[in-house]
């Protein structure tokens, strides 16, 4: 395998060179419970997704950690102005989470571990990092890292500490927690725990009653999970200050080397904005999926460069719909005359080069996806021409390749998801190929009165034709 992955850290394209060979150790940093997952939320879990697949198809063995962070300010907040426990309201919302990555058909990952399931490995890497002179306590039951104690402070998001007002996120700073700090620019490894607090959302330490800050929990589980040192780390771009540099932080000053690769994916936007709670303009993915099918959220979220923003619009799921019906309508013609095949024999069927050498550059999906549409364009031309040996070929790279994406419309989670309309779909897929097939022809013999009025039968059926460079293209009005 020829993996390269742009690193955030070092800004560069790098080849992956796993610790363990034949083995790849993910973390990736999962959810914060405190409420209900909104696409931007899917985007991440979806994008290292289609990373794991490619890496199994490669045969490599993945370790896949996926953290849950079931405690932290929000979470206590928002339970309280609910009028609930923070625990009960915590799983709440990690059920709903679970049921989104389930809708959407994500693989589950090796382990997901809770960050209160962890607090004495935390509490652990507290007093190493105080044995080891990076970390101090205020006496108050608060403890610090003390940033000026690590030489390469800042140097995943490369910033100058002088420059930095804080290293703490916004929502986790109060007053309690700032006044013990020898510097501002400390962040809050332990906080002691607060009157105005449920008593259950503290644990015993050598400092007094309290719970872990927000980095904690991810530097202590990767290190429990993976090792001192492990392969790739990942999130989305707004992780990166200050919750990875702190972690990044953490893991260094206790001597373990931590990530040797950051992978982030970045945002999904809504006009032009970054799609979150606080902005108030999120997008609940339960709402969504109650208009819009599972598989053509997926497709609209895993076929974009995980570098580059996805603009939610209507647009965007009308486009992705109709290209899930293109793709979905040729797999089941081209199964009718080729028969059916199962999943292990497109997973162990080779997908084209141009294919892998696109994922292989920095998972290039799109790319990737560039590759799909000419193996579909060469199998509708075979079914046309009746060349089943050419029909059986497109009809295998084409499920191969959409499998590395989650996306393989035959397959065991796609066929017989709940309101799939594949059947149906193929059928009127069949119908405007055709009509688009003899407009192509008459277009070709210049026969434009003959062409126009194809097209204009199309529109009176509300089907809109689109000629591109990349042949056409038709979606339902």
């Amino acid at each position: 395998m020829n993996l390269h992955l742009y690193d955030t850290k070092t800004r560069k394209l790098q080849p992956l060179k796993p610790v363990n060979e034949g083995e790849v150790g993910i973390y990736l940093c999962g959810a914060t419970v405190q409420g209900s997952p909104h696409i931007g939320h899917l985007r991440s879990a979806v994008a290292f997704d289609t990373l794991i697949r490619w890496l199994r198809r490669n045969g490599l063995k993945v370790k896949y950690i996926r953290n849950i962070t079931d405690i932290d300010d929000k979470i206590l907040n928002k339970s309280a102005e609910a009028g609930e426990d923070w625990w009960a309201w915590a799983s709440k919302f990690e059920r709903e989470f679970a049921q989104a990555y389930d809708a959407l058909g994500l693989l589950p990952p090796t382990f997901e571990p809770r960050a209160t399931a962890h607090v004495l490995d935390q509490i652990a890497l507290v007093e190493r990092l105080i044995e080891r002179g990076h970390a101090y306590d205020d006496g108050a039951g608060n403890v610090y890292f003390d940033v000026h104690s690590l030489e390469d402070y800042g140097s995943l998001t490369h910033q100058d500490l002088t420059q930095m007002r804080t290293t703490e996120d916004e929502s986790q700073i109060d007053s309690n927690v700032e006044a013990g700090k020898r510097d501002p620019r400390d962040f809050a490894l332990w906080k002691a725990a607060k009157p105005t607090e449920p008593e259950t959302a503290s644990w015993k330490s050598p400092w007094g009653a309290g719970r872990p800050g927000w980095h904690l929990e991810c530097s202590a589980m990767s290190h429990r999970y993976l090792g001192e040192t492990f392969d790739i780390h990942g999130g989305g771009i707004d992780l990166r200050f200050p919750h990875h540099e702190n972690e990044q932080a953490q893991s260094h000053g206790a001597g373990w080397g931590f990530a040797n690769l950051w992978v982030h994916n970045a945002w999904v936007t809504m006009k032009g904005e970054k799609m979150s709670k606080s902005l108030g303009n999120s997008l609940v993915v339960a709402d969504i999926l109650e208009r819009v099918p599972a598989q053509v959220l997926r497709f609209a979220l895993g076929t974009v460069h995980h570098r580059s923003t996805v603009e939610y619009s209507e647009e965007t799921i009308e486009n992705a719909a109709a290209a899930w019906d293109r793709i979905a309508g040729f797999v089941t013609r081209a199964s009718e005359i080729s028969g059916s095949f199962t999943d292990e024999d497109v997973a162990s069927h080779p997908v084209p080069q141009a294919f892998a050498e696109a994922l292989d550059d920095d998972l290039n999906v799109a790319g990737g996806m560039a590759v799909v549409y000419e193996r579909l364009k060469a199998g509708n031309q075979a079914i046309t021409d009746g060349d089943e040996p050419a029909v059986r070929d497109a009809l295998l790279d084409v499920r191969a390749m959409m499998s590395v994406l989650g996306l393989d419309p035959a397959s065991q989670q796609w066929s017989t998801a709940e309101g799939d309309d594949s059947g149906k779909d193929a059928a009127l897929d069949a119908l405007v190929s055709a009509l688009i097939e003899e407009r192509t022809k008459a277009r070709a013999e210049k026969d434009w009165p003959r062409a126009d009025a194809i097209r204009d039968q199309l529109s009176a059926a509300g089907i809109v034709v689109e000629d591109s460079a990349d042949g056409v293209r038709w979606h339902i009005a």
